[in-house]
């Protein structure tokens, strides 16, 4: 079987581990498509012995802050993000959905009062498998289809 070998970067974040077909929503949803921004790789459906097909979003130059994470964890909850420094894996953890999600997403009930004042979006975790929360000020659940459309 031939393989495809891809630059190693100096500094910047790989994340593993996206469920196939969500690596460009995962580019989405972090702005990694700009154009001054480092290299950008996306590799889609690759071969995965947990998954079995999986997508890998590799960004140069760029560390991730625990907000950008957590917005990870909402769309890829099987992801592992690597931090590397100096050509190595410096650091390497496995995303997690918080039990509380504040500032990300928005509430798909248009008569929320967090869609209508200046108000701090906040969730709350109901269920991780499959994905459900519940807004804290009008207490609509969302399940993943409206959480990946409010992201």
């Amino acid at each position: 079987m031939a393989e495809l070998k891809v630059t190693a970067i100096k500094e910047g974040t790989v994340i593993d581990h996206i469920p196939a077909g969500k690596g460009l929503k995962v580019i989405e949803i972090l702005h990694l498509n700009r154009p001054n921004g480092g290299a950008l790789l996306l590799a889609s459906n690759v071969h995965s012995k947990k998954l079995g097909k999986k997508d890998i979003v590799k960004v140069e130059g760029r560390f991730l802050s625990e907000e950008e994470v957590n917005k990870i964890a909402l769309i890829a909850p099987t992801a592992t993000v690597n931090i590397v420094r100096d050509y190595k894996v410096s650091e390497k953890f496995k995303v997690e959905v918080p039990d509380e999600i504040t500032g990300i997403l928005r509430c798909a009930n248009p008569n929320c009062v967090s869609n209508h004042e200046y108000t701090v979006s906040k969730f709350y975790v109901v269920s991780r498998e499959p994905l459900k929360v519940r807004c804290h000020y009008c207490e609509r659940t969302m399940e993943e289809d409206e959480i990946l459309r409010n992201l």
